[in-house]
């Protein structure tokens, strides 16, 4: 126990500064613990005095040091003490970007707990999850979902000239219309029946959603023109190739009359009008000779382009059909025609809005917006 008197003169004053430009109440209580002690008051006088234990006193009186005020600072108030060395670190970062199977684990993807084991081996610094979750954090890591890629499967060669040709028709099509229309083609369905992932609910329990789930599915066939964003989809029972062509000689009857509306003959149509481009998949169907010869045949404005295999980013129509999907979901229909309702208002009438530079996975406008 420190005697009275034990303090220097400069020791106290600058004990008594500290205590006045200090706010923070621990360091001005151990500052008072030394300068009450110097006064010759005993452990337990101070302790009744401030408040706290005999033992918080004892210890401080003995271990502060008045030259050094640092020593009166809790070092918790510096955060945890980080064990992971820059090693450790940067052999994180070399791990975190690779597949656990190039390691030899049969589990598919990294948890903070299982790269905290991984290190841990090869290290021996024993970090918990959370640790490595909060390196990982400062490092601008976040868990999020993995997008499923389709690169392997294609051909990087082919998709360059398709791009490179589709950038020039898009811009033919932007600056004359009349003379050139591209439309982005697909299929799509929508099902009555709700998938809720997740819900607002209270820590420790879940929320209970009924069992009942509606049976009945949605079918569409239809495209979006480049130069305007026009939605034409039209409802099928299913996708084969008499019901492709059926949906094609709609759309051309649709964009014949929009010709004689401007003013021009309908019997000029064939040989002036539009060439209505189709930029679509490599479905089956959309291949069948039948249907290109009955095209050709009987709807001479019509040409296919078809995109380059896997590559449905280069489809904008692949855009609307998220942003519909987007809309209705978490949405209870009673029936197959309100939902068909709904989606004729937001894909046919226009109530849908779609945010055109949105990029989704491997689909939407990623390699097509203007």
């Amino acid at each position: 126990m420190p005697a009275k008197g034990f303090l220097a003169q400069s020791q106290k004053d600058n004990l008594q500064k500290a205590l006045k430009d200090s706010d923070r109440s621990q360091f001005i209580q151990r500052i008072l613990m030394l300068l009450l002690m110097n006064d010759g008051k005993t452990y337990q006088e101070i302790s009744e005095f401030l408040g706290c234990s005999c033992r918080s006193v004892a210890y401080w009186c003995v271990h502060g040091d008045p030259d050094n005020l640092e020593s009166l600072k809790d070092g918790r108030r510096k955060g945890n003490y980080q064990k992971a060395t820059n090693e450790y670190i940067e052999l994180l970062m070399e791990v975190i970007d690779k597949e656990p199977s190039e390691l030899g684990y049969e589990f598919g993807r990294w948890t903070t707990a299982r790269l905290a084991t991984y290190l841990d081996k090869r290290t021996d610094i024993k970090l918990s999850g959370e640790q490595v979750r909060r390196i990982l954090k400062q490092k601008k890591y976040a868990y999020l979902w993995a997008k499923y890629s389709l690169e392997d499967k294609q051909d990087p060669i082919k998709r360059e000239v398709f791009k490179e040709k589709l950038l020039g028709y898009l811009e033919a099509s932007k600056s004359c219309p009349e003379r050139l229309q591209v439309w982005f083609w697909d299929e799509s369905g929508f099902s009555l029946r709700v998938i809720r992932r997740k819900n607002w609910s209270k820590k420790g329990s879940s929320k209970k959603v009924t069992g009942q789930r509606s049976r009945g599915r949605v079918n569409i066939m239809g495209g979006v023109r480049y130069h305007d964003s026009k939605r034409m989809c039209y409802f099928i029972e299913k996708g084969n190739g008499e019901i492709f062509y059926a949906q094609l000689k709609k759309l051309n009857e649709f964009v014949k009359k929009e010709w004689v509306l401007a003013g021009n003959l309908e019997s000029n149509f064939s040989e002036n009008g539009p060439v209505i481009l189709i930029i679509l998949d490599n479905a089956s169907y959309h291949k069948k000779k039948v249907i290109i010869e009955a095209i050709e045949k009987e709807l001479p404005n019509i040409q296919l382009y078809f995109l380059p295999a896997y590559s449905p980013d280069m489809n904008l129509v692949e855009l609307v059909w998220h942003s519909a999907k987007e809309y209705v979901a978490h949405r209870l229909f009673k029936s197959v025609d309100e939902l068909k309702n709904l989606l004729d208002k937001l894909l046919n009438q226009g109530e849908l809005i779609i945010k055109w530079g949105r990029k989704i996975k491997n689909k939407g406008n990623i390699t097509i917006a203007t």
